[in-house]
């Protein structure tokens, strides 16, 4: 999952987003920093990823993608499933999408200085340009795509990641969706204010 996948998955509580929003940034014991409800969501984040690895439907858009992106299929996998998530935001949160990325933003502001220096200074672009919203389009997922090629090691094979998408469109918002319901269920209780 990506950022609006540990979004979801916390629920509302705001500490436990914030730590489960900073996950990928905070490595080994450096959560040991943070005040014990944020510590909580970094540990979720990671449950979360373990989660992800070992689930058979992410495991088959990570395989359908494995020929274009290889090592790194993994990531944009992630962001298929949060563009399926944004999608249907509605069927599983019960609130549409843009009032619920408002909430976050909002709270990631709130919390800014509990960001990592890396987060602090992506969000301002996060906010501006309305990412988790623009997770619901494909042009917005090829976007991110897009940003993290020019950004990290991902590899620049956009245009072949969409054209991948768009061919296989149902089997990949099946696959996602069924993961969706699964992590939503193992991940359960996170949907009240408690972790």
């Amino acid at each position: 999952m990506n950022y609006l996948g540990h979004i979801y998955l916390s629920g509302y509580n705001e500490a436990g987003m914030i730590g489960n929003f900073i996950g990928d940034h905070v490595k080994g014991k450096r959560f040991l920093g943070y005040p014990t409800e944020i510590q909580k969501g970094i540990l979720l984040h990671r449950k979360i990823d373990l989660f992800t690895d070992t689930n058979l439907s992410w495991q088959h858009i990570r395989e359908r993608l494995r020929p274009v992106y290889k090592r790194y299929s993994g990531v944009v996998a992630d962001l298929f499933v949060d563009h399926f998530l944004a999608l249907h935001w509605y069927d599983f949160r019960g609130i549409k999408l843009n009032n619920d990325a408002r909430w976050a933003y909002a709270v990631m502001l709130k919390n800014f200085n509990y960001l990592p220096q890396s987060v602090q200074q992506f969000l301002p672009y996060l906010i501006q340009h309305r990412r988790l919203q623009s997770y619901a389009t494909i042009e917005g997922i090829q976007t991110s795509i897009e940003i993290m090629s020019r950004r990290t090691s991902l590899p620049d094979h956009t245009k072949k990641g969409i054209e991948l998408l768009r061919a296989d469109y149902s089997l990949f918002e099946k696959d996602a969706l069924t993961f969706l319901d699964e992590a939503t269920q193992e991940f359960m209780a996170l949907k009240t204010d408690n972790f």
